[in-house]
């Protein structure tokens, strides 16, 4: 009796770069772990750059750093591209996207100088990664995923509120100065302050001030709602996908469905 033998095909190497990036974009190893801290820490250092890049403009080698972030963030796109089972629907994600459009600010920095203050974006984008909750949450603090959301939310929108009102009234003034002055007023008028030392002028200035006062206050009752509402953990239903339960819910509240909530220390 012939016996069949069964071949396995090789893996190419393209195959094999994809199915290295999955596991380094999406393991739980510790080699995975460490790749995405990596990744966080380069990410905290491009929305530095981001938040400075108006007072940088007039650097010498403001290109240079312009060019370097750009090559990183595209670096970054085409590997989770790459390590994306599905390349299509990951292109239509939102972060995706924002990302996108980030990078594209970044190769022209000039023509696009005005919608540079929508880089910051990265930071929300961040916030939703599970490249930076994997780390955290196998470090204990996933239990801070919502008010951890909520003070990105808010840092998101004062340093874009804060490039907006420094593109549109502080530019003339240039350098780290203007800046600070438009990142005071946001601040000021985010809380409601109004010393009134300085002010946005005409009326898209008040439109602004409105705008940013009533976005502003909500995002802080978010905040508060966040750090002093019940604790509560992040487990999917398997039934209708509600993510948000009490630490000891057996029973999911919208569907009734039996939940199984692992205990911290397993």
């Amino acid at each position: 009796m012939s016996s069949e033998k069964t071949v396995s095909e090789p893996i190419s190497g393209f195959d094999a770069l994809r199915d290295l990036l999955r596991r380094l974009y999406h393991g739980q190893t510790k080699a995975a772990l460490r790749f995405q801290l990596a990744i966080i820490v380069v990410d905290l250092a491009a929305i530095a750059f981001f938040i400075l890049a108006p007072a940088l403009r007039d650097w010498p080698s403001f290109l240079w750093l312009d060019y370097s972030v750009a090559a990183l963030l595209g670096i970054d796109i085409t590997a989770r591209a790459l390590a994306s089972t599905n390349i299509p629907r990951w292109l239509r994600q939102p972060t995706v996207l924002v990302d996108i459009f980030i990078l594209i600010t970044l190769l022209f920095p000039y023509t696009l100088f005005n919608l540079g203050f929508l880089r910051i974006l990265r930071l929300w984008s961040l916030s939703r990664s599970g490249t930076l909750w994997r780390p955290l949450e196998r470090h204990g603090y996933g239990e801070w995923r919502e008010p951890i959301h909520a003070v990105m939310n808010l840092l998101t929108f004062l340093f874009v509120v804060t490039g907006f009102v420094y593109t549109s009234f502080f530019r003339g003034t240039g350098g780290i100065e203007g800046y600070i002055d438009a990142l005071y007023v946001t601040v000021a008028t985010v809380t409601t302050t109004g010393f009134g030392d300085i002010v946005l002028p005409g009326t898209w200035g008040k439109l602004t001030a409105i705008v940013t006062m009533i976005v502003g206050i909500s995002l802080f009752v978010k905040l508060a709602q966040s750090i002093f509402r019940p604790a509560k953990v992040f487990f999917p239903c398997p039934e209708c996908g509600l993510q948000r339960h009490d630490v000891d819910a057996v029973f999911c509240k919208a569907c009734g469905h039996k939940l199984k909530i692992p205990d911290d220390g397993e």
